[in-house]
């Protein structure tokens, strides 16, 4: 009986936990037919830009990237597309051999090195098959879906049968049952060992000894989970096993990462607003003193700009570390600011359905008291993307984004603090998602590592 049979059965005759996963035989590219497999694996494919695809085609002509964002044409419909053709590709690969299952039953290492703010940090993930199951107790979402990704992806899954990207979840084991076996692991040979475009490295190692197997199975029974990335992903998996009834459908291919791990990270992603008629800056400002205490940062010169920004940087994250909520707003009218809400009363009234967690984000406050109140941004426009641009906090996302005021571009900028662990459990423990891009999980898991045929 296989490793996955025996937990399933397992599972039957008896436990009484909540998140069933199994190992199993991912097809991997083998490097005696690629070369350097690193180079055929890419980002998600919701982060990969045109430029980035060509990049990722010319890297090799084995890149997963032609699979999961082909490449479209004018002359495309619905028997010749982007999704026919990776389905060509996905075949044409196996039968080559580019691609190739493994022979043992694994739940596979997944580890991760990157450099953030000078600190070396290293993230543990493992891969494993997951049972799909509704959102609820045992698998929570804590962002909002839209429409189109969903279509895309369920396209893409008809045509291949087969999960290429990952779904990335969180779980919480204080006892660091799956870590300890993840470094024990990572002491071995890397079956796949790369660099990426920012500079973080990639390694795979496949955990094949049966009662480490069983030891991580049984350590995730008992958890409830929450999806981190790819909340498409993972709805569409569920349309897709309603539809064909597949067993094998009925797991999907998930990172899963303990919410305890030092190495996990969660980054700000900042707003930029651009294209709003009749906006005036000094209205804004104006529109919220009644529930912000406003600190204003002026400047006269290049160096006195610089100081006024790192000020507003060290204010903001001092405000943080007090669970205030705190946001630093630049403008263009020779000064950055600080804002702190006096109260959270003033949530009260614009979302009285939501949870005290959730009116206690900023993200929350920002979409409420800014966006609605005072600028008429609703929520269809900020899922829709309309007159909002979203900038992840790497190491030049501040400078850009004030250039891009400074130029004309866009009219105001919005710096964020992250979300914290304890809001991400807190309001996906009350059933409810987060705004739009509240969270920035880094580094991404990438693409191409395992693949998952049905």
């Amino acid at each position: 009986m296989s490793v996955s049979a025996t937990l399933a059965n397992k599972k039957e005759k008896g436990g009484c936990g909540l998140m069933e996963i199994r190992s199993f035989k991912a097809l991997r590219f083998d490097e005696k037919v690629v070369g350097n497999a690193g180079n055929c694996i890419a980002p998600p494919y919701d982060i990969i830009d045109s430029a980035q695809q060509q990049r990722l085609y010319e890297k090799s002509e084995y890149n997963i990237v032609r699979i999961t964002k082909g490449k479209t044409t004018p002359r495309d419909n619905d028997s010749s597309s982007q999704y026919t053709r990776a389905a060509e590709f996905f075949k044409a690969w196996i039968k080559k051999g580019v691609l190739k299952q493994d022979s043992a039953e694994s739940i596979y290492a997944y580890v991760q090195d990157f450099e953030l703010a000078g600190v070396q940090l290293r993230r543990f993930n493992f891969i494993a098959l997951a049972k799909l199951e509704e959102f609820g107790k045992i698998v929570r979402p804590h962002e909002r879906t839209l429409d189109e990704p969903k279509i895309d992806r369920l396209k893409l899954l008809r045509a291949t049968a087969a999960n290429f990207g990952l779904v990335f979840m969180l779980y919480e084991d204080k006892k660091k049952i799956a870590d300890k076996i993840i470094e024990k692991t990572a002491a071995q040979k890397p079956l796949i060992d790369f660099i990426d475009e920012q500079n973080v490295r990639h390694q795979l190692f496949a955990i094949t000894d049966k009662k480490e197997i069983e030891a991580i199975a049984d350590m995730m029974r008992e958890k409830s989970c929450i999806i981190a990335d790819g909340h498409h992903r993972y709805e569409t998996g569920l349309t897709y096993y309603k539809e064909t009834k597949n067993p094998a459908a009925a797991y999907q291919m998930i990172a899963f990462t303990n919410i305890c791990h030092e190495g996990l990270i969660c980054l700000a992603t900042h707003r930029l607003i651009g294209g709003l008629e009749s906006f005036d800056f000094k209205k804004l400002i104006a529109g919220i003193k009644a529930d912000f205490e406003i600190t204003q940062y002026r400047f006269d010169s290049p160096a006195g700009k610089a100081q006024a920004r790192q000020k507003m940087l060290v204010q903001m994250k001092t405000e943080h570390g007090s669970n205030k909520n705190a946001f630093g707003i630049y403008g263009w009218d020779g000064a950055f600011y600080v804002v702190v809400l006096k109260s959270n009363k003033a949530m009260d009234s614009m979302a009285p359905d939501m949870s005290r967690d959730w009116r206690q984000l900023d993200v929350s406050v920002l979409q409420k008291l800014f966006f609605e109140k005072v600028m008429g941004i609703d929520e269809k426009s900020v899922a829709a993307e309309k007159n909002i641009e979203y900038v992840k906090d790497m190491p030049d996302a501040v400078d850009e984004s004030i250039a891009k005021i400074d130029s004309g571009r866009k009219q105001v900028a919005f710096f964020m603090n992250p979300v914290t662990r304890e809001q991400l459990k807190k309001v996906t423990e009350a059933g409810e998602r987060m705004p739009q891009k509240s969270t920035y999980f880094f580094p991404k898991v990438f693409t191409g590592l395992t693949i998952n045929k049905f």
